[in-house]
């Protein structure tokens, strides 16, 4: 809409790496407490409707009142979505959500992901560094180049129909070429980082103690001073 972001505001919603909820608090009131906050002005029997909609589009109903040390990584992960669709944002930031999950977990998240999309078309922006992930769950993928001044780099579109099949879509000749496409960019990028960045680093001219030496030889010898100690600038790789 144009506007400056100057403050975080409930019309953006995040999901985080590492869950992000109070452990004395369960599911249910993990999700109640931000609705609380978005929608003070609501009823009380809204408020709670408005809950439980979003715990059964996570499919939580039955763990509702468990405290998150209860719940597996997955769960916790889908008490964190429905906390943020429950704000009702206008957008969704997915800050690589699934990358502490083991790989059977991820895979089933992100077919909830998929799915809870098609029933709430929210935008959404998700980061991830998986580009297989990326291409199965997004329309548009902007992959970052390499380094501390790391830019957008180009966007590849994902034409791919949905709902999307995971099985089916790796026989798929766009998404073979849209993979190649994204990798070889990112390789692109980080060869380029790294023919590009040199540092400088002062080395010492000190040569190492011979260790095989008498110990007296060792220790009797006079340390030098920070004047005597000579030094050369070389370039190398980082």
């Amino acid at each position: 809409n144009d506007l400056e972001i100057t403050a975080p505001g409930p019309d953006r919603g995040i999901v985080f790496q590492n869950y992000s909820l109070l452990p004395w608090l369960t599911v249910y009131e993990n999700i109640f407490l931000a609705v609380e906050q978005v929608f003070p002005n609501w009823a009380a029997a809204k408020k709670q409707q408005h809950v439980e909609k979003y715990i059964d589009m996570v499919s939580l109903t039955p763990a509702r009142q468990k405290l998150p040390h209860e719940l597996s990584g997955g769960m916790r992960q889908r008490v964190s979505v429905a906390r943020a669709l429950a704000m009702d944002p206008q957008i969704l930031l997915l800050d690589e959500p699934l990358s502490a999950l083991d790989a059977l977990t991820r895979a089933t998240l992100q077919d909830e992901i998929s799915r809870i999309w098609q029933e709430n078309q929210k935008t959404v922006v998700l980061i991830t560094n998986d580009p297989d992930e990326g291409i199965y769950l997004a329309d548009r993928i902007i992959p970052l180049t390499s380094g501390p001044k790391a830019t957008l780099g180009p966007s590849f579109k994902v034409e791919l129909p949905r709902p999307r099949n995971r099985k089916a879509i790796n026989h798929e000749p766009h998404f073979k070429e849209l993979r190649r496409d994204v990798v070889n960019f990112m390789l692109s990028s980080k060869h380029q980082q790294h023919a590009t960045v040199t540092k400088k680093l002062i080395l010492p001219d000190i040569e190492p103690e011979d260790l095989s030496a008498p110990r007296r030889a060792i220790f009797g010898r006079r340390p030098l001073r920070r004047s005597e100690i000579k030094s050369e600038t070389v370039e190398v790789d980082s």
